[in-house]
């Protein structure tokens, strides 16, 4: 198995965020343990090599299978509820200075008609504290 690049204690947090796999009644190949697949995801992330490139030494399946997970936990929300977990996690170790918070805000052109003047203005805005820690991210507050 992969070495673990999440600790312990963390990947418990992260764990309890998973769907459930159900195993299909076709049978078929054995799935990749989801503590592996996060281990390629993070590693792939964490390095920047394309996904065809992760070695399958580290035991964590193929490429494709860690972006497939990582689009499965995308569609299923996870992503969001882990970053909720991690900030009530930092709140209950009194981690976030809430009164040293900042807004930052960007405006993107979109076309939504067929020429350029059917233009719109979309709105992101996220809200750090001083330690660069992503505490609320939304489109269009």
């Amino acid at each position: 198995m992969a070495r673990a690049l999440l600790p312990e204690d963390l990947w418990s947090l992260v764990a309890g965020h998973l769907p459930t796999h159900r195993p299909s009644p076709k049978g078929g190949r054995a799935r990749i343990d989801d503590g592996a697949a996060e281990t390629g995801i993070l590693f792939v992330l964490k390095t920047g090599i394309p996904w065809e490139y992760l070695p399958r030494e580290l035991g964590c399946g193929s490429g494709m299978t860690c972006w497939r997970r990582l689009h499965q936990w995308m569609l299923a929300g996870v992503w969001q509820h882990i970053h909720e977990a991690f900030l009530r996690r930092l709140q209950e170790h009194d981690q976030i200075m809430w009164d040293r918070a900042c807004v930052d805000a960007a405006s993107v052109y979109t076309a939504v008609g067929p020429t350029p003047s059917d233009m719109n203005c979309t709105g992101r805005n996220v809200v750090t504290d001083r330690a660069n820690i992503r505490l609320v991210d939304k489109s269009n507050f």
